[in-house]
C-alpha cells in the first residue's frame, strides 16, 4: 500500500510541473524597468517587452519604478509574489553597484533574484577632449602624472560605473585628477567639448556620434574583448592589463519562481536575442549583443559581477546612506 501511495504522490509532482508551464502566463505580466522613461535600460525593456508579450500572447506592461540607484525597483521585484508575473529590468548597477554602494541596501542580489536571461551588454569609451592632448591611454596617463590635481573627469554620479572605472585606473597608477559628477552622460558632454572637464568614460550611444565628427578622442574601451561598435579603438587592457568591464543588462525574476516558468521565459529570451533584427537593435542601442544563455549561466555571471563590483565600490571608498 506504502508504494502505492509513494508512486501516486510521484505520478502527482510529474505531472504538476509540466501544468503550470502549459497555462503561464494567463494574464499579463509586469515587467519593472528601474530606470525612468527613456533611459537605455527603459527602451531595452520596452523592446524585449514588446517582442515577449508576442510571443507569450499577453500584455507585458512596463512600470518604470527609478530611485535609490535602481533599488527601489529592485525591492519592488524582490517583494513580489513568485510566480512569473512581476519580472525585473536588472543591470549591473541594480545587483551589482548598488547593494554594495547603499550603507542599507533593501535587497540581496544573489539570494532575492533567479536570473531569466541576459540581453545584451554596454561597453564604455574613454573620451577625450582634443586639447588635452593624449591620443591613448599611455598617454592619458603620463600627462595626468605630470601634472597632478590639474585636469578633471567626469562621470554620471558618485559609485557610477563611469566614475568606478576611472577610480580604478587612478588606484592603479597613483593619478591625481579630480572627479566631477554630473547628472548623465549627456550633461557631461558640453563640459567635456569646452575643456571644463578633459576625459570621461562614456556610453556608446554618446560616444560614437563624437567620435566619428573628430570632437572627442577615443583612447580606449573598457572591455578587453575589441568593440564592433566602431572600428579602431584599442581597448584600454591593452594598455593596462586586466582591465575588463562591461555593464550588462537582463532579465531577472523573484527567487522562488518555478523552475519551468524561468525556462520558459528564458527560452523565448534567448530565442528573441537570436533573430537580426533584435541583435540590430541592441547595436543601434550601443551595446553588444550576449551571447544567449541559460538561466544558470546567467546566475553564475550575476554572481561573479557581485562580488567584482563589490569590490571596485570598496577601492573606490564611496558609500551612500
Amino acid at each position: 500500500m506504502l508504494k502505492i501511495l509513494s508512486a501516486a504522490m510521484l505520478l502527482l509532482c510529474f505531472f504538476a510541473v509540466p501544468t503550470n508551464a502549459q497555462t503561464y502566463p494567463s494574464k499579463p505580466i509586469r515587467l519593472v524597468v528601474p530606470y525612468p522613461p527613456g533611459a537605455l535600460t527603459d527602451l531595452l525593456g520596452r523592446a524585449i517587452g514588446e517582442r515577449l508579450a508576442a510571443a507569450l500572447k499577453q500584455p507585458v506592461i512596463i512600470d518604470n519604478r527609478a530611485g535609490a540607484g535602481t533599488l527601489v525597483g529592485a525591492e519592488v521585484v524582490a517583494k513580489s509574489p513568485a510566480d512569473g508575473y512581476t519580472l525585473l529590468m536588472a543591470t549591473s548597477t541594480t545587483l551589482g553597484i548598488s547593494p554594495a554602494l547603499y550603507r542599507k541596501s533593501p535587497i540581496d542580489p544573489v539570494k532575492d533574484f533567479a536570473p531569466v536571461a541576459q540581453a545584451g551588454a554596454v561597453t564604455f569609451f574613454l573620451i577625450a577632449n582634443p586639447s588635452f592632448g593624449a591620443k591613448s591611454v599611455k598617454e592619458m596617463i603620463d600627462i595626468v602624472k605630470a601634472n597632478p590635481g590639474k585636469f578633471h573627469y567626469g562621470s554620471v554620479g558618485n559609485g557610477s560605473p563611469h566614475q568606478l572605472f576611472m577610480e580604478a585606473l587612478k588606484k592603479e597608477y597613483g593619478l591625481d585628477i579630480q572627479h566631477v559628477p554630473y547628472k548623465g552622460t549627456l550633461a557631461a558632454l558640453p563640459d567635456l567639448l569646452t575643456d571644463r572637464i578633459q576625459i570621461m568614460f562614456s556610453d556608446a550611444t554618446v560616444a560614437i556620434p563624437q567620435i566619428q565628427a573628430g570632437k572627442v578622442v577615443a583612447l580606449g574601451t573598457s572591455s578587453a574583448k575589441h568593440t564592433t561598435l566602431i572600428a579602431g579603438v584599442p581597448a584600454v587592457a591593452d594598455t593596462v592589463p586586466g582591465f575588463d568591464w562591461q555593464a550588462w543588462q537582463g532579465v531577472v525574476a523573484p527567487a522562488g519562481t518555478p523552475p519551468a516558468i524561468l525556462a520558459l521565459l528564458s527560452a523565448e529570451l534567448q530565442r528573441i536575442q537570436s533573430t537580426t533584427e533584435f541583435r540590430a537593435l541592441l547595436v543601434r542601442f550601443g551595446m553588444d549583443p550576449a551571447p544567449p544563455n541559460t538561466p544558470e549561466q546567467f546566475a553564475a555571471i550575476v554572481k561573479s559581477d557581485v562580488e567584482r563590483w563589490a569590490k571596485a565600490v570598496a577601492a573606490a571608498g564611496v558609500v551612500v546612506d
